[in-house]
C-alpha cells in the first residue's frame, strides 16, 4: 500500500512557510510518498501577521524574510486567491503543488506580493506553465476545488484532534501518524530518517 502524507497550511502562514522545508525534503529522498496540498485558507482579509511571530519563527527555523514583506506586516493578509490556485494544482497537476507553493511563498514572504489579483501571479503561472482557469486567479470567493481541499481538512482534522497548522499527517498502511514537524524545523532532512522509521 502507497504511504501518503498530507499537508495543511495555508500560504501566507510564516509557520507554513518554513514548514515547507520539510515537505519538500520528503519530496526530494522519500519520492514514493503521495503528497496531499490542503490550503486551509486561514487568511481571509482580516488578520496580520504580527512582527513578534515573524521574530520567533526566524529564531527557530531556518525561514528568511524580505524587506518588502517586513514592510508590510501591518497590512491584513488574504490567501483566498492562493488557496484557489493551489485547490486546482491539488486536482489538475498535484505533481506542480510543490513548485506552485514554494513560487507562491517567496513572491509572498521574501518579495512581498500580496497575491490578491491574477496579475499578482501572472509571472508565476506563465513561469511554471499552468493552464489554470480564471476563477482560480481570484480572491472574491473560494472555488470548488478549494472548498473540496477544506472538506478533507475538516475530516483530517477531526481525525487528528486538532485545528493547528501547519499539520503533517502520515498514512501509512493502517497506521496514521502525526508529525511533530517543530522537531525538524532547523534540520529538514531529520524528518526523512523521521518517516522512514515510521514506515519500516
Amino acid at each position: 500500500m502507497s504511504t501518503q502524507l498530507y499537508f495543511i497550511y495555508d500560504s501566507h502562514c510564516p509557520w507554513c512557510y518554513a514548514a515547507t522545508d520539510l515537505i519538500d525534503e520528503v519530496a526530494q529522498k522519500l519520492p514514493q510518498i503521495n503528497i496531499h496540498f490542503l490550503h486551509c485558507g486561514l487568511y481571509d482579509g482580516e488578520d496580520k501577521v504580527t512582527k513578534k511571530a515573524i521574530d520567533t519563527v526566524t529564531e527557530i527555523t531556518n525561514a528568511k524574510f524580505g524587506k518588502p514583506y517586513l514592510a508590510k506586516l501591518n497590512e491584513a493578509k488574504d490567501s483566498t486567491l492562493a488557496a484557489n490556485l493551489m485547490g486546482w494544482s491539488q486536482n489538475k497537476c498535484p505533481e506542480k503543488s510543490l513548485k506552485i507553493l514554494k513560487a507562491l511563498q517567496h513572491a509572498h514572504f521574501i518579495e512581498g506580493n500580496p497575491e490578491l489579483i491574477a496579475s499578482d501571479v501572472a509571472e508565476i503561472v506563465e513561469r511554471l506553465k499552468l493552464s489554470a482557469p480564471s476563477k482560480s486567479l481570484q480572491s472574491e470567493k473560494l472555488t470548488k476545488d478549494a472548498e473540496f481541499c477544506m472538506a478533507d481538512i475538516e475530516e483530517i482534522q477531526e481525525i487528528i484532534g486538532t485545528q493547528a497548522i501547519p499539520a503533517l499527517l502520515l498514512a501509512h498502511e493502517d497506521e496514521l501518524v502525526l508529525l511533530n514537524h517543530n522537531l525538524y524545523l532547523l534540520e529538514p532532512a531529520a524528518i526523512v530518517d523521521a518517516i522512514k522509521q515510521e514506515i519500516a
